[in-house]
């Protein structure tokens, strides 16, 4: 009784921090001026950016002490995600309410995306905190300058860049389920050259994917091992070489439809990046000239089975890009560039037979060129203004032209008006078009959305207050349709073959979102409070369609975080946070509810020194039962203690 009273206490306090709660940005961005973001694709002060925005920094990022990006973006505005299972499963993020395909992930500006997935998205399950010392996340539609893909919003992951002559860092940490990380990095600045090198090791126990309640009972452990590494070459005073580089290699084990099973599947994934920067115009005008590549590559066995390989896929992603940035004045600037992307797929489910051969890979491809432009004007002090647009010309759908416009206005009383608008289009996935699965005539997704926010602070930065509301629709969007053994529809048999299929693509969806994102923060010496509460209204708004009006799936109403800390003069830090999370269905037919649930977390961290300390931190210290995705388990209570070095 005494337990549950604690866990009640503890979330009404973040609630009742966060219900009031009016702020677009959390402490951590507006406790700090002069803050650059890079979401935008090119450097800008943070209080000239209309979007709404979230900037994680180093401290904020050290503070959270979370092993995954999703974890850490989890307690921000507006963001639901789903797993299906620990650590390393297959993991969705949602912006919004927006699909998780709808997001657009960045590394030091290479664009990520798997072609050979589903939606052609990023699954966030291999993605670790590792040497990231900056996390942004832009929210609405951000096509005009990220392309296909950014309908519901980016995250930018930067990751360190050396400014002494040798310097270096190192996390080590273990704790329940066997779990154990290990994180390294270092780097430095020799004269024309700077450089810097990071890995990270990751190891778990795990536990079952497939929920105990449901016939779950094996641990299913999950491994990661990443590598990066940045160096940038002056070739003079205003020309530089960028190279840039990002592997990672996951096996987690999985489980089976019926429950427990040895299944497991591998990802690799590879980034890579070069760049020429140079200015001209005595600095007026800065260009970029790069290539990205990206490679991943997913197999998935069944070791139970005569052929343990089920599935096979690889996609991969070759992009030449040139970016401008030209100050006209001191008070207006222009971005644009050009951009070729060129994507290709193959993917094959093997039978479980050694009596059935190998069957041959499906492919596809695909070519997307693209020019943009955005210009910003300060016309009066405290005043941004922007507008933007962008042309895509895809290989099999054509011209696209999308536009975006937005300001903010920062008053003297200390308020902060944003309001913005923007437009989407995202091309139907290789894998949704060409696979056993696919469809070729398919059609583009296109949605638009709208926001506007006000913001107040109060005693310089001591207090912030503020709220957000949205609104985006998106039409022609791509849903799976399943077949029924009998089914006469013609799309149920595979292309050009007599062979049934299990389902395929259509677009028949309309999906509408609107909602508001408010938090509120505030500091007193070494008090600190932090609260935001979302309320995303996500349907399917299908004319005539059985599903019209329903919640679409794994999304919920209403999310609230909170967190409080305090800092000791003598070098210790405790804090506690508070995630609450409303019901959602995990079906589009609304059958299946996914319960409401709360999570109490509790943090330490001790400064041994300027440059080592020691850290703990309890998750789910109340050991709630919950589900993100029907049937498949979620961590339980876990302890977890380290040492952390910065030098």
């Amino acid at each position: 009784m005494s337990s549950l009273l604690l866990k009640n206490s503890t979330a009404l306090i973040a609630l009742c921090l966060s219900f009031p709660a009016l702020a677009q940005e959390p402490a951590e961005a507006d406790a700090q001026s002069g803050i650059i973001v890079t979401a935008t694709r090119a450097p800008t002060p943070l209080e000239q950016i209309p979007a709404s925005i979230t900037v994680l920094d180093k401290a904020a990022i050290d503070r959270a002490q979370d092993i995954g990006v999703t974890e850490l973006l989890l307690r921000t505005p507006g963001i639901s995600i789903s797993r299906n299972g620990g650590y390393g499963t297959a993991t969705s993020l949602r912006i919004r309410g927006a699909e998780t395909d709808q997001t657009v992930v960045v590394i030091d500006g290479v664009k990520l995306n798997d072609p050979s997935s589903t939606g052609g998205g990023y699954n966030f399950a291999n993605l670790l905190i590792g040497d990231a010392e900056r996390i942004e996340l832009l929210r609405g539609p951000q096509s005009t300058l990220w392309g296909s893909q950014a309908i519901g919003g980016v995250v930018n992951i930067v990751t360190a860049q050396p400014d002494a002559p040798l310097e270096g860092s190192f996390d080590i940490e273990g704790g329940s389920r066997d779990t154990v990380s290990a994180r390294a990095a270092l780097g430095g600045v020799s004269g024309p050259l700077s450089w810097r090198i990071g890995g990270q090791s990751f190891t778990t126990g795990g536990i079952s994917a497939i929920a105990p309640a449901f016939g779950g009972g094996e641990a299913d452990g999950y491994t990661n091992r990443n590598v990066v590494g940045r160096a940038e070459l002056a070739l003079s005073a205003n020309a530089s070489i960028d190279l840039r580089g990002y592997y990672s290699t996951g096996r987690v084990e999985i489980d089976g439809f019926s429950g427990d099973a040895p299944d497991y599947s591998h990802n690799r994934e590879f980034v890579g990046y070069a760049g020429l920067n140079f200015a001209l115009l005595g600095g007026r005008l800065r260009n970029r000239i790069a290539y990205n590549y990206t490679d991943t590559d997913r197999d998935s066995y069944s070791p139970e089975l005569e052929q343990p390989l089920s599935f096979e896929a690889a996609g991969k992603n070759r992009r030449f890009e040139y970016q401008g940035i030209f100050e006209l004045t001191d008070r207006i600037s222009a971005t644009f560039g050009a951009e070729n992307e060129r994507s290709r797929f193959k993917s094959r489910s093997p039978s479980g037979s050694l009596a059935d051969p190998l069957p041959d890979f499906v492919t596809g491809n695909a070519e997307i060129t693209s020019l943009y432009g955005q210009v910003t004007v300060r016309p009066l002090d405290g005043l941004t203004l922007n507008g933007g647009v962008r042309y895509d010309d895809h290989n099999r759908y054509g011209g696209r032209t999308l536009f975006s416009a937005g300001g903010i206005w920062e008053l003297p009383s200390g308020t902060t008006l944003r309001a913005s608008y923007g437009e989407g289009f995202k091309a139907p996935s290789l894998y949704q078009l060409f696979s056993e699965y696919g469809n070729v005539n398919l059609d583009p997704e296109r949605a638009h959305g709208w926001e506007a926010g006000v913001q107040q602070a109060f005693f310089g930065q001591a207090v912030t207050i503020g709220a957000t509301y949205f609104e985006r629709t998106t039409t022609g969007q791509i849903i799976y349709n399943s077949c029924s053994t009998d089914s006469t529809d013609p799309l149920c048999v595979m292309p050009g073959t007599d062979t049934p299929r299990w389902g395929y693509y259509l677009n028949v969806a309309r999906a509408e979102a609107h909602g508001i994102e408010a938090d509120a923060a505030f500091k007193l010496g070494g008090l600190t409070l932090n609260g935001n509460y979302s309320w995303t209204v996500a349907e399917d708004r299908s004319a005539g369609a059985a599903t019209e009006g329903n919640w679409l799936p794994r999304r919920p109403r209403h999310m609230a975080n909170g967190s409080i800390s305090y800092d000791f003069d003598f070098g210790l830090t405790l804090g506690s946070a508070v995630r609450w999370s409303g019901k959602s269905y995990d079906n589009a037919a609304n059958t299946t509810r996914l319960d409401d649930y709360t999570l109490v977390d509790l943090r330490a961290e001790y400064a041994l020194s300027d440059s080592l300390r020691l850290f703990a931190r309890a998750e789910n210290v109340f050991d709630e039962s919950y589900m993100t995705a029907y049937r498949y388990g979620t961590l339980g209570r876990s302890i977890y203690a380290g040492i952390r070095g910065r030098f």
